[in-house]
């Protein structure tokens, strides 16, 4: 993307970040190796666990394994505090369990992760070998992030799940391309380097209009619904205080619709699988009917436009998450941190004592 060569991005490390994405092809393998294994043992269910931002961050997975998988195949998201108190009745000695704790020391994670591991479950987790839950799953079992220079966000994570499920996909025969796909990603930073360079101008446009509206709402769906709940709730929320209000596209028109009027910032996001249809019903309502609202106060961020060369078509939908976070938890936090002179890492409550 010639065009973009020379933009700077504030506060990254560009030559940091593509080394990270070399060392992420190969704790790709690592995981794709796990899931190997687990397909040679066999297995009745795949449980997706997480909190919070890592629970988010899992939705795409949960998605993708449900869209490729066959009918057989069982996929449960589960929430780590939920199933501590309430565990989950389909779950057994048979099944496998994927989570991720990029502190290494999420105490749901960690305390679920000990009751699973007594109960016979295999455990994958990606997390610091060194940590509470690392040391929990045991070193068959983790896998540690590729090292990490400060640069970029969940798009790691995502590759590595992916890594993981389009991998026992592959074995039960239901995502084919997954060498092809693993071979078309390989270099893939460069192109979501090139992104962030096309992105960042605008980022700092949205946030200079947006950051300090006392209310924002953010509108997403299908594979993109996980990075929305994240941007606004992990993010916006957690690391902004902003007050926020996340929507399924396909709900929007049940309830949220009535709140949009003059001076709310709506963001939808719109995606590259079947429920863009519903984006898009989204993005006509907002447009044509929402008379409340002022033009400029519709922010439509769409995967679609941003190009990554050599990427089979097929494959966009697995990305377009990647490409999502980028744009959202990684630039656009950013200049929001500038506008509203809050510190992203700045915490009143959590992870400052023990409630």
């Amino acid at each position: 993307m010639a065009e973009t060569e020379k933009v700077e991005i504030m506060n990254f490390d560009q030559e940091g970040y593509l080394e990270d994405g070399k060392a992420l092809y190969e704790t790709g393998q690592k995981m794709a190796a796990m899931a190997d294994k687990i397909a040679d043992e066999g297995y009745d269910a795949i449980f997706l666990m997480g909190v919070g931002g890592t629970w988010d961050e899992l939705m795409q997975l949960e998605y993708l394994m449900n869209k490729f998988g066959d009918k057989d195949l069982e996929v449960y998201l589960i929430h780590a505090a939920e199933w501590n108190v309430s565990g989950h009745k389909r779950m057994t000695e048979k099944s496998v369990v994927l989570t991720a704790s990029e502190s290494g020391t999420t105490p749901e994670v960690l305390e679920a992760v000990k009751k699973m591991k007594e109960m016979g479950i295999r455990v994958i987790a990606m997390t610091s070998p060194e940590g509470p839950i690392g040391q929990a799953v045991g070193a068959e079992g983790c896998v540690k992030m590729a090292s990490d220079h400060g640069s970029g966000g969940c798009e790691k994570g995502y590759y590595l799940a992916d890594c993981f499920g389009l991998r026992l996909l592959y074995r039960r025969g239901c995502f084919p391309k997954y060498d092809l796909f693993i071979e078309q990603t390989k270099d893939i930073w460069k192109d979501l380097l090139d992104i962030r360079k096309k992105f960042e101008p605008k980022a700092e446009e949205l946030a200079k209009k947006y950051a300090l509206a006392p209310y924002t709402m953010f509108v997403g769906s299908g594979a993109l619904w996980g990075e929305t709940i994240l941007f606004a709730m992990c993010i916006l929320e957690e690391m902004q205080w902003k007050r926020t209000r996340y929507i399924t596209s396909a709900d929007f028109f049940h309830g949220t619709l009535e709140l949009v009027e003059k001076d709310v910032p709506v963001f939808l996001f719109k995606g590259e699988d079947e429920c863009r249809k519903l984006d898009e019903r989204v993005e006509a309502f907002l447009t044509n009917f929402a008379d409340r609202t002022k033009d400029e106060d519709i922010v439509v961020i769409d995967t679609a436009e941003y190009a990554i060369p050599g990427l089979d078509d097929d494959f966009r939908v697995i990305v377009s998450p990647w490409i999502l976070t980028i744009l959202t938890t990684d630039r656009l936090a950013r200049y929001y941190e500038t506008v509203t002179k809050h510190n992203l890492k700045y915490r009143r409550y959590y992870h400052q004592f023990d409630y």
